[in-house]
């Protein structure tokens, strides 16, 4: 069959094929972008690989391009509210005499004008060392093109079965078995004593003098209880929205994992500053899943960029700063909830997403955070 495509499509193909199918990588789709393709992994070695099959023929010509990519680079940060984000830019078509800029930030450059250079590239081997092994196919004809993009497709919808798995609608059962018990344990209160705070305290409310004398499991309890009506209602809608949500990108084990977690550094932090008084609520733990819905977003923020800049960290600013404003809402187990609620979920896992290394972590900063706030507590209030 005859040949229809030339050395630098076929490398084009060669590359984009190895790139989505062997590395993890997903098409971009650039405005503007000309000859050239786009590729994105956040959790890759190289966030974005730009595939450049323009020809570049000058150091002006090549610094422009620099500049233009690193625009386009700009856009992709806000987007994915990263921080930082390293490139890799492949040309195809570069001028020897082009002397390239190393000391580009964030952007590595390489001119690449067959597949054994691809093997041979240094910096292509140490990032991707699959590529000096890889059997790139040939894309010289119909058939061998069907083949590849065949591949590609698999891989992305390999990737959408991934996709629908974590954010199809799942049955909630935790958050509302949590909302049927604290529901229960209000009602058990108002009618328990006389005196409703006495009921409280003999429920499991937060107590500084209780705690230090060794009733540790009111870190817990307490965050099944509630002060008030009002107090209950708002705090089981704040539930029910949030927690919805978790469960369903989470997972209900995982889930009650997290709200747990959370309870717990939301009342080690309430301690500290409680003095004589009581700490009851669901909030420490609802800030949990705030902030376990903080990590999750960041993680699949190609997805959730939006709803991370316009709901959720917006959502956590507002409650902190009215905990600030208002009296009696006690804001020490917000921030500490928020927190644990954060970790936890680094312990636990993001399907798809987290790795052992990341648990490891979370586990250890946890650890030590309770560790430290425990000491406080007993030796310095």
């Amino acid at each position: 069959m005859n040949t229809i495509l030339s050395n630098k499509d076929e490398m084009i193909m060669s590359l984009v094929h190895y790139f989505v199918t062997e590395e993890n990588y997903t098409p971009i789709n650039v405005q503007g972008a000309q000859n050239e393709i786009w590729l994105e992994n956040l959790d890759g070695p190289y966030k974005i690989v730009r595939i450049n099959s323009k020809y570049i023929h000058n150091n002006e010509q090549y610094d422009m391009d620099i500049f233009k990519m690193n625009f386009i680079i700009k856009q992709i940060k806000k987007k994915t509210l990263s921080f930082k984000m390293n490139a890799l830019n492949i040309c195809l078509d570069l001028n020897n005499a082009v002397k390239i800029d190393e000391d580009t930030k964030n952007i590595n450059t390489i001119n690449i004008n067959s597949i054994s250079d691809l093997k041979k590239n240094n910096l292509l081997q140490k990032y991707f060392p699959k590529i000096k092994t890889n059997k790139f196919k040939k894309t010289d004809n119909i058939e061998s093109i069907i083949n590849v993009t065949d591949d590609i497709n698999k891989k992305t919808a390999k990737e959408n079965l991934k996709f629908e798995d974590v954010f199809r609608p799942k049955k909630i059962i935790m958050t509302k078995l949590i909302i049927v018990i604290c529901c229960v344990m209000y009602f058990i209160s108002l009618f328990l004593t006389d005196n409703f705070t006495v009921s409280l305290l003999y429920l499991g409310a937060l107590h500084q003098n209780l705690f230090l004398k060794g009733q540790i499991y009111r870190i817990i309890t307490c965050a099944f209880l509630h002060g008030s009506f009002w107090h209950l209602i708002i705090n089981m809608y704040s539930l029910w929205i949030i927690g919805s949500q978790v469960e369903t990108y989470i997972g209900k084990f995982k889930f009650l994992v997290i709200y747990i977690l959370s309870a717990i550094m939301g009342s080690l932090f309430s301690l500290i500053f409680l003095g004589t008084g009581i700490s009851i609520g669901a909030s420490g733990a609802i800030f949990g899943l705030m902030g376990s819905l903080l990590y999750f977003g960041y993680h699949y923020r190609l997805y959730l960029s939006n709803a991370l800049k316009s709901q959720i960290i917006p959502i956590i600013i507002l409650n902190l700063i009215l905990g600030f404003m208002v009296s009696g809402i006690d804001n020490a187990a917000h921030i500490g909830g928020l927190i644990g609620g954060y970790l936890a979920t680094m312990i636990v896992g993001i399907k798809y997403k987290s790795n052992k290394g990341e648990a490891i972590n979370g586990t250890i900063v946890y650890s030590i955070l309770v560790a430290f706030l425990i000491y406080v507590i007993f030796n310095l209030i």
